[in-house]
This record gives structure tokens, C-alpha cells and sequence, in this order.
């Protein structure tokens, strides 16, 4: 199979060639706009094709065409404000499609926008083939088997400090501080503002870290994924105490009506914490979704489980789904066809294999309400 990934010389694109090149029967092309074609050798050592290709260009459609793909990996964030063009294309040369989107409007209206071209395609298009919703949903669903009935599903993300960020990531988070976004809380969409709500989360081996809330699809789509359920919420804790305290306050101005545009310093602000702020901080990475409710047996209930990653491997996280998932494409063992986010579809056992090639462990334990 051919693999095209768009972005796939960026921090997370990289990262899926790289190991999708390992796999047999799979032909990997790194497209990206600022390429002129040729060989790229990343710092592993391994090499990788390269196709010049700008997703934004009037000739899209046809130069993806001419590529010739089996699928198409999308990797080319932020997704907040895009549109489905890439997923399109796709489906339009015939080729399976995967996003790494965590943009909770792109992934929760994907179907909508993408099933009937994916349909007439007879090609499986899938969005949120990452740490949200794709990782997020199969942990929540391996957690749920021991509950009668779920109350709340909490996910923290947690990276470390010194882990690469990608600009994409910095422009996405950025881009809704401040911002109101409704979240499911007490059995009813309430309002709740980016980048504020900040509380402090405890680790297993990381220690407590403030988090922020962040809007995800999750927020989106776990309130009918997982009926009865009357809480949802999602926080993401950075390393150092001072980074939140920053964000905070550009949120807060813009909760006021100050004009920030602050996504638009993602690069700067993000070489000048590589330079002042990765010294002070760790390479350990961490992810913790916590699942109440009633469990077997009748009584209240809670099961926390926590991913640690070290080595700075965290953002090997985000990337695994659309591994796993290419993987079984190239297997034939996903016989969909049609417009999906990224649910049901990994169990977390097969997340497993790629967990200990990069030596992060994990563990599931029942904590007292």
C-alpha cells in the first residue's frame, strides 16, 4: 500500500513515517509544501521519500491523484478552521484517509461533511486518529466494561516539558485560550472558557501539575458515546507552574475583549521557551483518563488509569492510532466503508505493541471516591 503523509516532515508526521517505513508492504512518502522532492534522511537515520504538496493549492485534487495513494495520512495542522478539502481529495483518487485532528468542531462534524464521498468511494475515512478521541475513546471503553453505569470521565494530558511540541500544536492551544466552549457538566451543556478552570492533578512518579481546560472532541462526542453520563471534561497540565500562569492571564484578557492573537506567536513564544524554560523542565510525559460511576457489584465507584511516557517519547502518543489504524487497512482487517471519528474502532490491548516500543508503562487502579 501507499502511504501518503501530508506533513510528513512536521513533529508528528515525522514521527509516522518514520515508523510506518518499518512496516511490510507499506511504500511511506512524506508530503510537504516545503519540500522539493528527492530523499529525506531524519536524525534516526532512516530515509524516507518526498513529494512536494501544498493541501491549499488549486492543483490539489490532481497532484494527490498522480501520486497514486492506498491512503492518506493528514497531518498538516492546526485543524481548528479547516475545512475537509484533504479527506475529499482522498476519497475523490480513491484512497482510505487518516487525520491526526483535534479540532473538536472538524472531528465532531466530519461525518457529516465527508460519509457520502467516502461511501461512493468505498474508502474508510476516519478523523481523530490520535491521543483525542482515538486513544482517549478506547480507554474509556476498556474502563466502562466494569461499570453498570458511567457518571464522569475525566482526561488529563500532561507532556513533558522537554518533549517536542510541534508550532501546530502551540497555534491550536493558542487558538481557543480564552474562548467559551460548552462542556457537558451535571447533565447539561454549560459554558466553560479555554485555558482557565485551572486545578491541580496528581501522577503516579510525576507529581502534581496545574491543568487548564481544553476543548477537545472528546467534549463532543463522549456525551452520547456513553449514555447517562453527566460529566466530561478534559485538562491539559504543562510542566512548569509559570506556563500557566501566562496562558491564564492571555485567556483572561481575552475573556475581557483584549485582542491577543496570540496564536500567531506560537513560533516565538516556542523558541524562546526551548531556550529559557526546556532547562527547567523534564523529558517524562504523562496521560491519566479517570472513569466514575456505579461498578459491578452496585457500589459508587472510581478507576483511574495513567500512560507514563519518559525519554521525551511523549509525542509518540498522538501518532499510535494512525499507526495502529494504517497498519490494519494495509491488512485489509477494517472492512468500513464511510466517514468516522476516531471510536470503537482500536481496543486498548492493541495499543499495547507500540506502548513498549517506546518503554512507557501503564496502569489501571481503583481509587476511593
Amino acid at each position: 500500500m501507499r502511504v501518503i503523509v501530508i506533513g510528513g516532515l512536521g513533529n508528528f508526521g515525522a514521527r509516522i513515517c518514520q515508523r510506518l517505513a518499518q512496516e511490510p508492504g507499506l511504500t511511506v512518502i512524506a508530503a510537504s509544501r516545503s519540500t522539493g522532492g528527492g530523499v529525506h534522511t531524519f536524525s534516526s537515520g532512516q530515509t524516507v521519500t518526498t513529494l512536494p504538496l501544498d493541501i491549499h493549492s488549486t492543483d490539489f485534487e490532481t497532484r494527490l491523484a498522480e501520486a497514486a495513494p492506498g491512503l492518506v495520512i493528514h497531518c498538516a495542522g492546526p485543524f481548528q478552521g479547516q475545512d475537509y478539502r484533504v479527506a475529499k481529495a482522498a476519497c475523490a483518487v480513491g484512497a482510505h484517509y487518516l487525520d491526526l485532528a483535534d479540532g473538536r468542531d472538524f472531528v465532531e462534524h466530519f461525518s457529516t461533511n465527508v460519509d457520502a464521498q467516502a461511501k461512493a468511494a468505498g474508502v474508510l475515512a476516519i478523523s481523530g486518529a490520535s491521543s483525542v478521541p482515538g486513544l482517549s475513546s478506547a480507554v474509556v471503553d476498556h474502563l466502562a466494561k466494569s461499570f453498570t453505569r458511567v457518571d464522569s470521565i475525566r482526561t488529563v494530558i500532561a507532556p513533558g516539558q522537554q518533549a517536542a511540541r510541534g508550532i501546530a500544536t502551540i497555534k491550536a492551544v493558542f487558538g481557543y485560550a480564552g474562548l467559551a466552549f460548552a462542556r457537558w457538566n451535571g447533565g447539561a451543556w454549560r459554558k466553560q472558557y479555554g485555558w482557565q478552570d485551572i486545578r491541580r492533578f496528581s501522577f503516579v512518579g510525576l507529581g502534581p501539575r496545574l491543568g487548564a481546560a481544553c476543548d477537545v472532541p472528546d467534549l463532543a462526542l463522549f456525551p452520547a458515546r456513553y449514555p447517562g453520563v453527566r460529566d466530561v471534561e478534559f485538562h491539559a497540565a504543562l510542566e512548569l507552574g509559570i506556563q500557566h500562569i501566562c496562558l491564564w492571564l492571555a485567556a483572561a484578557l481575552r475573556r475581557l475583549g483584549v485582542p491577543l492573537p496570540i496564536d500567531r506567536w506560537a513560533a516565538r513564544l516556542d523558541a524562546i521557551s526551548a531556550r529559557v524554560l526546556d532547562p527547567l523542565g523534564s523529558d517524562m510525559g504523562a496521560m491519566k483518563v479517570q472513569v466514575r460511576g456505579v461498578l459491578e457489584g452496585g457500589k459508587q465507584g472510581c478507576l483511574t488509569w495513567q500512560l507514563t511516557a519518559p525519554g521525551g517519547n511523549g509525542p509518540e502518543i498522538p501518532c499510535m492510532a494512525a499507526v495502529l489504524l494504517a497498519c490494519k487497512l494495509a491488512k485489509n482487517e477494517l472492512h468500513l466503508t464511510g466517514a468516522f471519528p476516531c471510536m470503537g474502532l482500536l481496543e486498548l490491548e492493541e495499543f499495547e505493541v507500540e506502548f513498549q516500543r517506546w518503554k512507557f508503562t501503564t496502569a489501571t487502579a481503583e481509587e476511593s471516591q
